[in-house]
């Protein structure tokens, strides 16, 4: 019996031992890095990226080396425990497979680590699992490669080049809006206040003309403003989907009477107009010009995309026909505003019944030059859009895609909206498999983004929004203004941290990230930091106290934030302008900023040379008040971008390892901008330490690549 209690105190005396043993090891053990820990929806994560449904998928998860136990993918349906599958510059990496079926695959991923356990969704590291965050595969859901992270330039084509004299609008040529029609004489004129029946001669031959300055710039994609026949310069009131206007296009059938003189504002007397504009001759002839136009885009490797504006059309329209035009035409049939028995008449809504002359029509947010279109009333209106969809993609044209005008405001549900995109998608892609379906879309656009409806959006909320409040601390319009907001890099990181998770890899790395374009003020105008409009502060402050520092910053976050980077033509030449109409001034060929046209052509040169930018990982790295640092990665690349919005030089250590650099390997700086300058000169640093330290100076921004 004593033996046997000697023998058990010895025993214990050793657990204690090991017990003591073990706490020393765990207390030795490295710090839960959790700064380490990362995975994404890129290709470099999520093998392939953009699966379909019976595919194999491999998803992988970083950790610092040697620093977790264990890391479990876990889903609705199963909890993984991952395997090792590799170690590089510090890191784990680790790996599990799974299949994917038919539905949503929904994921998040649980760290063990001793007795902590986290998560890691859509939103990084958490202590509490949020299933709202988890990240997502949409079985299907593909969206071009071209697109992804291409350079595109949107042109508002009246405004872009005047190439064939021989097709301008002329005054007096029919009446619109309370005024006739006018051809400006001068082409630097700032456009008039209500300025949407003014003319300058901007055509597809224009465009044509140009190409070699566009690829000369760096341009990938062509974005043009709506191009089909219409009586506005905007085009957004389309008067005939199946053509492009012959004023943008050739009028090879003209008529030398029928011009509106005095105070004759009768459009039954404007024959000019209804020969250019319904005569089949020039209406062929205006498509066959822009096939060709098509036709040299490809051929120089660029896309081209055009603007659908398909919630409403005008009030010249065809189908409605409220002025006229077409109902003593043998190739036309009555239109809806004319008669009861058009058989349009179910393509809008009418709240009266007075025909003739019915002018009870729905109009879209209330307006009744813009007659909103009843998709619930007609089918056959819903299959007509769909052809026009498939019209443009198709040969001859072969159109690389669709803008698609305030998508969500198309029917009168957002059910119905839902169902129609589903069909407009399923048929644009069966035309054509590597067209893009992108849409103007303000706010959360989650459930159209799901892989069988729209492919991506114009990035307001995750590009536009963010950046112009940060750097300029005004709103896009110029109409608010909150200094406090300009260089709050934490609001910064916390808005783009959760405007990138809204939205798929896929759709996230084709959202077209503008600086500027047709409804909003010109960021240059944007850097005085000025509240005001035309009405209120006048066309020339739109140009006063310019800031080109902010502009070039603004220029470096474009060309390096995830998304696909598009110019409003004109950005850049230095063009200013408050909203619209302001915004819409002519580009200034021969008098062009050229310090910012040249810069431009640099930092799209940057963007293009370095894949990482198109296609990489993004990550923060440090937000201080008036300092943003972030990296772009991959595998076998790493860059970092560094904004100083203060008058004071900030030296900064930016944690850049865990961008998968070690230490020893150096960043090369690609372009340093300034406020009185931009520097193109190569600069090495090198990591120690698991950090670079840089000096940024006052009102600048530097982009560095390994």
């Amino acid at each position: 019996m004593i033996n046997d209690r000697e023998d058990w105190t010895e025993m214990e005396h050793e657990k204690a031992d090991i017990k003591k043993r073990m706490q020393y090891i765990l207390n030795m053990r490295s710090v839960f890095n959790k700064e380490a820990l990362f995975s994404d929806g890129t290709e470099y994560y999520r093998i392939p990226a953009e699966p379909k449904a019976g595919d194999t998928v491999t998803i992988k998860f970083r950790t610092q080396r040697n620093n977790v136990d264990s890391v479990y993918l876990v889903s609705q349906e199963q909890r993984v425990q991952m395997e090792i599958c590799g170690t590089e510059n510090g890191f784990d990496y680790y790996s599990a497979q799974v299949t994917i079926g038919a539905d949503i695959f929904r994921y998040y991923f649980e760290i063990q680590y001793g007795w902590v356990t986290c998560y890691y969704n859509n939103q990084g590291v958490c202590m509490k699992h949020e299933g709202r965050m988890d990240f997502e595969i949409y079985p299907g859901f593909d969206t071009p490669k071209w697109a992804k992270g291409a350079v595109m330039y949107q042109i508002y084509v009246d405004r872009f080049l005047n190439g064939d004299p021989t097709n301008d609008v002329v005054t007096g040529e029919y009446h619109y809006i309370g005024d006739k029609s006018v051809q400006v004489e001068q082409w630097n004129k700032i456009p008039a206040v209500m300025g949407v029946r003014e003319f300058y001669g901007g055509d597809l031959q224009g465009i044509m003309n140009k190409l070699d300055y566009l690829q000369d710039l760096g341009v990938e994609v062509i974005y043009l403003n709506p191009i089909f026949v219409s009586p506005s310069n905007h085009k957004y009131d389309c008067q005939d989907y199946d053509y492009v206007d012959p004023h943008y296009g050739r009028i090879v059938e003209d008529c030398n009477e029928g011009i509106l003189l005095g105070d004759d504002d009768d459009n039954s007397h404007a024959w000019k107009y209804i020969k250019r504009v319904t005569d089949k001759k020039n209406l062929e002839a205006s498509n066959e010009l822009f096939a060709k136009l098509t036709a040299e885009i490809h051929r120089r490797g660029m896309k081209i995309i055009l603007d659908g504006v398909f919630n409403h059309c005008g009030s010249f329209n065809k189908w409605m026909d409220k002025e006229k035009f077409y109902t003593k035409n043998k190739n036309y049939k009555s239109g809806a505003y004319i008669s009861k028995d058009s058989p349009y008449n179910l393509y809008f809504k009418f709240l009266e019944d007075r025909w003739p002359d019915n002018n009870s029509f729905e109009g879209w947010w209330g307006f009744d030059t813009l007659p909103k279109l009843n998709y619930e009333g007609s089918k056959e209106l819903c299959d007509y859009i769909i052809e026009v969809g498939k019209k443009w993609v198709s040969p001859p044209y072969n159109v690389d895609g669709w803008r698609l005008d305030v998508a969500a405001d198309l029917g009168h549900s957002q059910e119905f909206n839902h169902e129609f995109w589903k069909k407009f998608r399923k048929a644009v892609k069966e035309a054509n498999p590597e067209a893009i379906i992108l849409a103007e879309h303000y706010g959360d656009a989650n459930s159209w983004l799901q892989g069988d409806q729209w492919d991506t959006i114009m990035n307001y909320d995750g590009f536009m929004d963010p950046v112009t409040w940060f750097l300029t601390g005004v709103d896009k319009h110029s109409d608010n203004s909150n200094p406090g907001m300009r260089g709050d890099a934490g609001t910064f990181k916390l808005t783009m941290q959760y405007q990138m998770s809204r939205m798929q890899n896929q759709s996230l790395l084709v959202a077209m990230n503008e600086l500027s374009n047709h409804d909003h003020s010109r960021f240059l105008t944007r850097t005085n930091r000025m509240v005001g409009r035309v009405g209120t502060a006048g066309t020339a402050a739109a140009s006063q106290d310019i800031d080109e520092a902010i502009f070039k910053q603004g220029v470096v976050m474009q060309m390096t934030l995830p998304g696909a980077p598009t110019l409003y033509y004109g950005d850049e030449a230095g063009v200013c302008g408050w909203t619209d109409p302001d915004n819409r001034r002519t580009y200034p060929w021969g008098h062009e900023n050229f310090e910012i046209l040249e810069f431009y052509r640099e930092a799209i040169a940057i963007h293009r040379q370095h894949k990482v930018f198109k296609t990489g990982s993004y990550k923060p790295l440090v937000e201080q008040r008036d300092l943003l640092c972030y990296g772009r990665f991959d595998m076998d690349n790493a860059a970092f971008m560094a904004i100083n919005t203060s008058d004071t030089d900030k030296t900064v250590s930016i944690p850049t390892w865990t961008l998968g650099v070690e230490d020893g390997e150096s960043f090369e700086r690609l372009i340093e901008t300034s406020r009185e300058f931009y520097n193109c000169g190569r600069v090495k640093v090198v990591q120690e330490n698991n950090i670079v330290t840089v000096t940024v100076k006052a009102n600048s921004s530097v982009i560095y690549h390994k």
